[in-house]
Formats: structure tokens, sequence, C-alpha cells
């Protein structure tokens, strides 16, 4: 058994796309219309084209806002992603208009911060030792 596939919820799904390709620099993998309104839209890592899919999914339903909005209120990532530097990738986003929540922190073997997605979200970043 392995992931295949996860998703954040997100407030607006064209914004989403803009940040988590334009930004963070992962790669649309899917982007299929569903009704009116949605996609079925997802992006992956470009170091792993074939890998996990994060799946940008619409905040539609009630109790996933309501969830994901207590996260952020408590300052909880919803998410990790793995980066090889997290100072280098703080300022590298930085530069790019990220807000950080939390700044680059060494938490004993490992460093994170933690950023805003922009469509509802907490995201940390995590570098573990080699």
């Amino acid at each position: 058994m392995k992931i295949h596939m996860t998703s954040v919820f997100v407030d607006d799904q064209a914004k989403a796309a803009h940040f988590y390709t334009e930004i963070l620099g992962f790669r649309k993998k899917h982007d299929v219309p569903v009704g009116e309104t949605h996609r079925w839209l997802t992006v992956v890592s470009p170091d792993e084209p074939n890998g996990t899919e994060l799946l940008l999914e619409p905040a539609a339903h009630p109790a996933a806002r309501t969830y994901r909005d207590a996260l952020v209120e408590d300052g909880i990532p919803l998410a990790q992603f793995a980066v090889d530097d997290v100072k280098a990738e703080y300022e590298r986003l930085t530069a790019l208009g990220v807000r950080f929540t939390q700044e680059p922190v060494e938490m004993g073997p490992v460093t994170t911060a933690v950023f805003d997605d922009t469509v509802g979200n907490l995201i940390q970043i995590a570098t573990e030792p080699q």
C-alpha cells in the first residue's frame, strides 16, 4: 500500500493553482472540469511527476471549512512538504511575497517553517537531517 493522493481544501482553485505551481513550483498533473464551478485539479512535485498527487479540493463542504479554519486559528499546519533546505526555501518564498507565520526553527534534528498558502491553509516545510 502507498499514498497515491492527498488533498488540501482551498477557497479558490484558480488562485490555488497559481500559488502551488507558479510560487511553490509544483507541476499541474490533472485539471478536469467537474460540474459548473469545480475542477479535479492535482499537482505533483517536478522531482516525482508520477509520485503522490496533491488534490486542490474546493472547500465547499461546511465541515471542511470549519476544520480548516480551526487549524489556522490555532496555527496548526494542514500539510507538510519536505525541502532540501528550509532556510533557503524560506528566503526564496519570502522574496516571492509568501507570508510566513513561523520563520525557520530548529527542532532537534529537524528544521521547520510555516507559511500561508493564500487559499485558507497553513503549510509547513521541513528539512530532515541527511
